[in-house]
């Protein structure tokens, strides 16, 4: 498997396709999200959408059942709902998600997609992602007002990015849905690279962005164990 960038020659010689062949297969690969041109180098990676396809099939076909007691034990533990799930684009993808019993709380279903840029697990993994990448994802978007507290300007959501690489971790103060807050925590693999987020949200007239915080080390624990199992 390829891990690295990889230029067009380097490419050619490994793949033994005509040199146009390729470059058109690249660029259809690179509109589909499936790799990533490092314009600088004039170099090709894996790109988002490829990431999540590839977490998406293990999820579903190999490690469901232990995930889920991993998500099970957090939703336990926190008293809100939890989910997994990876970046499709500007996408959040759920790849799974456990409400807590409570009566006041959000329905989503497993598939649903939510705007990443206002949500903590999207915020998360657009953090993650190569700096390059994320900027031309920002800045490609329609940055759309959800609420009054939405992140719409491009360079304050790279700021907000910017401190979500620094923590670790990333928030959400009622930037999607009003009175809703959550936090995320990165899933990584044994390289080191993210390839998913676990996150916890809830209605901030039970709890608040900074009882949140308190489980980020719990969220921690549990990213490590989901790690470890998709490795």
């Amino acid at each position: 498997a390829q891990r690295h960038a990889i230029g067009l020659a380097d490419l050619r010689a490994q793949v033994n396709l005509p040199r146009q062949t390729l470059h058109r297969t690249l660029l259809q690969l690179e509109e589909l999200g499936l790799i990533t041109r490092d314009p600088v180098r004039d170099k090709f990676y894996v790109g988002p959408r490829l990431s999540s396809l590839a977490t998406g099939a293990l999820f579903s076909e190999n490690h469901n059942m232990p995930a889920r007691a991993i998500l099970q034990r957090l939703v336990d533990e926190i008293g809100e709902s939890c989910n997994i799930g990876v970046l499709d684009g500007m996408s959040f993808l759920y790849l799974d998600r456990i409400q807590t019993d409570k009566a006041l709380r959000i329905h989503l279903e497993v598939g649903a997609r939510v705007p990443a840029y206002c949500t903590s697990g999207g915020k998360l993994l657009l953090a993650c992602l190569p700096e390059a990448d994320s900027c031309a994802l920002i800045r490609s978007a329609t940055l759309k007002a959800h609420t009054d507290r939405t992140i719409t300007d491009v360079k304050a959501l790279e700021a907000e990015l910017q401190q979500c690489r620094e923590r670790g971790y990333s928030t959400n103060d009622g930037e999607y849905t009003p009175g809703i807050v959550g936090v995320a925590a990165p899933i990584t693999d044994k390289t080191g690279r993210t390839i998913a987020a676990v996150a916890c949200h809830g209605p901030s007239v039970r709890v608040s962005l900074d009882e949140l915080k308190q489980f980020i080390p719990r969220l921690r624990m549990a990213a490590k164990e989901l790690g470890e199992y998709w490795a």
